[in-house]
């Protein structure tokens, strides 16, 4: 059986103060699924002291270096993140892919350095609003599975999560209807083989309290990848008891 999961990815947002106050005000105990909180970098610490003896409570992170040291100035290394109780690591955000120009092959490389390390990569997947409109939603999706499993064995699933985030759905208030998201989410979890079954995927696309009972009765969404609606601990604490 597959444990119900819900990611926090709060972005380039928040301050220290607003990191003690969603603690302060986000009651975990009615929550039965596992929430992850994604924080900047800066707050990992923080969020991994809350998050310290909570079974159901775990830092992530939002990205990592390919690499696991050297003369990279600026990147973060998979060990580091270990070095805070860091658990989860976001891969392959369309933000990380369409801004910072990551492409499918080192999106692949991060999601072995994460596995590596013993940390738990998800691995965002999805395609833009003209890939939907001409058709290639599966094309782009199977292509970016692809990368990773060319260069992982196939049993190496079984220790990941994927999130599926249709990329015209981030940040603009649209989600794609719950049938939409189960078709992808199924074949997803076709695409993974004989371990896909016990594999977490995730839906990420404005998702909402509003949104989120419809989207989590389907059969293959397994939780969320939450953005902006993160950043309400009261919001997010609803959508993580939908799920639950």
């Amino acid at each position: 059986m597959r444990i119900p999961l819900v990611a926090a990815n709060w972005k380039m947002n928040g301050n220290k103060a607003f990191a003690e106050r969603f603690f302060s005000d986000f009651d975990l105990q009615a929550i039965a699924a596992q929430v992850v909180v994604c924080p900047p970098f800066p707050y990992i610490p923080l969020v991994a002291q809350v998050a310290e003896n909570k079974e159901r409570l775990s830092v992530g992170a939002q990205n990592l270096s390919q690499e696991s040291s050297g003369a990279y100035t600026g990147e973060v290394s998979a060990e580091m993140l270990l070095d805070w109780n860091v658990r989860y690591v976001i891969v392959g955000h369309s933000e990380r892919r369409s801004l910072y120009g990551e492409t499918s092959e080192l999106v692949a490389r991060k999601f072995v350095a994460a596995q590596k390390a013993g940390l738990i990569p998800i691995l965002c997947v999805g395609e833009t609003l003209q890939e939907r409109e001409q058709g290639r939603t599966l094309e782009v999706v199977a292509s970016q599975l692809k990368a990773v499993g060319d260069i992982t064995e196939s049993d190496a699933w079984e220790g990941s999560v994927v999130a599926y985030e249709p990329v015209w759905a981030i940040g603009t208030g649209k989600t794609a209807t719950p049938e939409e998201a189960q078709d992808v989410h199924q074949f997803i979890r076709g695409e993974l083989g004989d371990v896909g079954n016990k594999v977490q995927i995730l839906y990420g696309g404005s998702v909402k309290s509003a949104n989120a009972d419809a989207l989590f009765a389907q059969a293959d969404i397994d939780g969320a990848l939450v953005g902006g609606a993160s950043l309400d601990a009261n919001e997010f604490a609803a959508i993580c008891r939908a799920v639950g």
